[in-house]
């Protein structure tokens, strides 16, 4: 046998009443939890576009320890391609990470260029370096000019 249940506010609930409440609160979750999860769901392709720019940060990470030039560098790509290895500018043909322009420069990085976030974050790096000095130098000249 089931004893009646207080509530907080000293009224006594039926086992049935309070088993419905607790029905209908866990209804009310379930409804929340799903907003929620709703909100983060994603197709395929977003989910693999999130995946390749995870990796390439992590690329990035490795190729540039200095915490500053990384800041840099992230700033510029982030601009230009949101962290995206496939990103393609429409009008241009640029590609990548850094808008490569064309994107078969970074043939020159590896061979697996169209792929690899760590091939272009290496073609990208090499370049900033030799034309700007750095990639705070690139980000420099981009922040006066809103390209590099």
């Amino acid at each position: 046998m089931l004893s009646p249940v207080s509530s907080p506010a000293g009224r006594t609930a039926s086992p049935t009443v309070s088993r419905k409440r607790v029905a209908g609160a866990a209804a009310v979750g379930a409804v929340a939890l799903g907003a929620a999860t709703a909100a983060f769901a994603t197709t395929p392709a977003q989910a693999a576009e999130r995946a390749g720019a995870s990796e390439a940060q992590a690329a990035a990470h490795q190729q540039i320890p200095d915490a500053r030039q990384f800041q840099c560098f992230s700033n510029i790509v982030e601009r230009e391609s949101g962290w995206n290895p496939q990103a393609t500018n429409a009008s241009s043909g640029a590609y990548g990470l850094v808008q490569a322009l064309p994107g078969s420069k970074m043939a020159s990085a590896g061979t697996d260029w169209k792929t690899n976030p760590a091939t272009q974050v290496k073609w990208g790096l090499n370049y900033m370096n030799e034309r700007y000095g750095s990639p705070c130098g690139a980000w420099s000249f981009w922040q006066s000019h809103n390209w590099y």
